[in-house]
């Protein structure tokens, strides 16, 4: 059998629970992208971690041994600073409320950098900033109350880091939004800023995105018309997949992106009934029962298509028996 990533044109990888944690490298994560290359895939790693450069991020992966170019990273920094370019004039005056990283790119961008709501700016744009002052948070507030447009870098609540989950951008938006109401305008994944100009860069027709979270890498794969592929080695687990409404189901599951390099798994579902490799399960009084455990991944995927077609039918099915099996083996 041909290996999964053979029908695709590039591999466009999240960083954060995909590639790395924190200071580290998933493990396989090296390897994987190496031998990528070697078949000489397209590949580019999308972060929509806007805290840092693009120059900064790929000297970590090239630190974890990711050999990588900078024509190889997009961040959703740069996507948002994009997102400013098209929608406001040339110098409009913007309150960043985000990293050192991001006032420079948009500085380079042309437009007037300012700290002070009472500077009148156009717009307010926050980006993940670990740092970030209160007191900024309370100038983005006050900004966009005053009539300033609100964008933002990405809006993830959560990143992944090898100590565990840590409040993302998300988190910081969240202040101002509990002050102001609504959402900001995002460029970062799930939206289709990001994934489109990843694409672009690589030119390719048929990519295949490689993320760990649903709510933002699989969601925006799909809004970008992309097949995705659903990772172990980050944030979301088992419940998490089992419980996905449509816009959140992945292509593809693995448990890291070597599964790339795997054939493609196959699902059979036939009625209350689901098989993939050796596992098997049934649906039985509304819960999933193992017939089969067979391969712990296996078994997730048998157990997601039949836990996905029971509930989008308005059935009930319970998939806890397959969650306390896999806990051990599919843990962060």
């Amino acid at each position: 059998m041909s290996e999964l990533i053979a029908a695709y044109d590039a591999a466009l990888f999240d960083l954060d629970g995909v590639v790395y944690l924190g200071p580290e490298a998933v493990p396989g994560a090296p390897e994987g992208i190496a031998a990528l290359r070697e078949r000489s895939v397209p590949v580019c790693f999308v972060t929509n971690n806007a805290a840092r450069a693009p120059e900064t991020v790929v000297d970590q992966l090239v630190g974890l041994g990711i050999p990588c170019t900078e024509d190889e990273v997009i961040t959703a920094g740069q996507a948002g600073v994009q997102m400013l370019i098209q929608e406001l004039q040339p110098g409009a005056k913007i309150l960043v409320c985000g990293s050192r990283a991001l006032i420079d790119q948009v500085t380079a961008a042309g437009f007037t950098v300012t700290v002070s709501a009472d500077d009148a700016p156009d717009a307010v744009i926050q980006g993940y900033e670990p740092d970030l002052p209160w007191a900024t948070l309370t100038e983005a507030a006050l900004a966009v109350q005053r009539g300033a447009r609100w964008f933002a870098t990405n809006t993830d609540p959560t990143r992944p880091t090898h100590r565990g989950l840590e409040p993302g951008a998300g988190a910081q938006i969240g202040v101002v939004r509990m002050v102001v109401g609504g959402d900001p305008q995002a460029a970062g994944k799930p939206e289709r800023p990001l994934m489109q100009a990843a694409s672009a860069r690589l030119g390719a027709t048929r990519p295949i995105f490689v993320g760990d979270r649903l709510d933002t890498d699989v969601a925006g794969g799909r809004n970008a018309e992309m097949d995705t592929m659903l990772v172990f080695s980050g944030t979301h687990r088992a419940p998490e997949l089992f419980a996905a409404d449509p816009a959140h189901r992945p292509s593809h599951i693995g448990r890291d992106l070597r599964d790339l390099l795997a054939p493609a798994a196959s699902v059979a579902l036939n009625g209350d009934e689901a098989r993939c490799g050796e596992a098997y399960v049934r649906l039985v009084d509304g819960a999933v029962a193992i017939v089969a455990a067979g391969d712990a991944l296996d078994l997730v995927r048998a157990t997601a298509a039949l836990v996905w077609s029971a509930r989008d039918a308005g059935r009930p099915a319970d998939p806890s028996s397959v969650e306390q099996a896999v806990a051990t083996e599919l843990a962060r």
